[in-house]
């Protein structure tokens, strides 16, 4: 297989290409899928070359800079590599970027999106058999493309209707949408996948788990929106990674997929189990407590009050099951953060120039 994933130095896309590299180095079974991976990149504020760095002189591995709105560098990447598969990550993601300024959001996941199917529609048309019938789209979205829930109501399944609240979510609905379209009008073999919240190794910090992590370990204020009680459904993103590599191999053409942690909780009960982490592995030189610093501010903007993912589908149809608990997940995204400091910093003061820092 000659995989082109788009996005790939982001949070979850570094984590699939490492996964992907990693797990077919040896020879196995799957080491004769994997021939080449392209990785195509518009390297904005959150992509981060640092996250595949060992990894870059793999001889399967191209990385390529552009972005996936560019119709003429996707057609060559397309054609010169023979692509059998696109993984699109590629997107704007963050909920308060797309309330403080939507249109970035609207160009990325909407057309940037819409131009990646067309050339992958018009590369797809010319194969030969066999490879016209194997090859495949796969759509990376999210959960927030169903609204929000009640705190009785059954968590989101494929079918649940599309209700999005932010910019952000709205813009992933409509991708999901023109995905929804080129498969039923042209016949192009795509799948999609709506996740959960993700967290683990490589995740950007201005997201709620690697920002309190942080901002505990330099003594500034843990920010928590409104009461704290907004409740996410958090997935390992290695269990993510692992999902959308079985849907991608076994997945059923023009089918969506939801990919869930299994793991409701609100998000003050996240900050503060982070604290009492670190509280062990990390203490504070005062002797104080870190959940001293938790601080409540104003909430968000039309803020969903709860998601919840529903995988029935993914678990019945495709045997996947996540590996990682949430206690043992998150223990091993401080482990990570506490290991790899010199990460944090070359984001956090290095590299970036941040307007603020959010909690989504």
């Amino acid at each position: 297989m000659n995989l082109l994933v788009t996005g790939g130095y982001g949070f979850i896309g570094s984590n699939f290409i490492r996964q992907r590299l990693i797990e077919t180095s040896s020879l196995t079974s799957d080491a004769s899928r994997l021939t080449k991976l392209v990785n195509l990149d518009k390297l904005t504020y959150a992509g981060n070359p640092a996250n595949l760095a060992d990894l870059a002189a793999d001889p399967r591995y191209v990385f390529a800079q552009g972005d996936i709105g560019d119709a003429a560098l996707v057609a060559r990447l397309l054609a010169e590599h023979q692509i059998d598969a696109i993984v699109n990550f590629a997107a704007e993601s963050h909920v308060d970027r797309s309330i403080d300024s939507p249109e970035p959001f609207i160009q990325t996941n909407v057309v940037g999106t819409l131009r990646l199917l067309n050339c992958a529609r018009l590369f797809w048309a010319q194969l030969p058999e066999p490879k016209k019938n194997a090859f495949r789209f796969l759509h990376v979205s999210t959960d927030e493309v169903y609204g929000s829930l009640t705190p009785d109501a059954a968590p989101f399944t494929e079918d649940h209707v599309y209700e999005p609240n932010s910019p952000y979510a709205a813009s992933k609905a409509a991708s999901d949408h023109l995905v929804r379209a080129y498969q039923h009008t042209y016949g192009l073999p795509t799948l999609t996948t709506n996740c959960s919240n993700n967290y683990g190794p490589y995740h950007f910090p201005e997201k709620l788990i690697p920002l309190v992590i942080l901002n505990a370990l330099d003594g500034k204020p843990l920010p928590v929106y409104g009461d704290g009680q907004q409740i996410r459904d958090w997935l390992y993103v290695e269990d993510h990674c692992a999902a959308i590599w079985r849907v991608l191999q076994q997945g059923r053409p023009g089918e969506t997929y939801n990919i869930g942690g299994l793991c409701e909780k609100p998000n003050l009960e996240i900050v503060r189990m982070i604290c009492h982490l670190l509280d062990r592995k990390a203490p504070r030189a005062d002797g104080q407590r870190y959940d001293s610093l938790i601080k409540f501010v104003a909430d968000r903007p039309g803020h969903d009050r709860r998601y919840a993912i529903d995988c029935t589908k993914l678990q019945r149809e495709l045997g996947w099951q996540p590996r990682e608990s949430f206690v043992t997940g998150l223990e091993k995204t401080v482990d990570w953060y506490l290991a790899h400091r010199a990460w944090c910093d070359d984001i956090t003061s290095k590299r970036y120039a941040r307007e603020r820092l959010g909690t989504g």
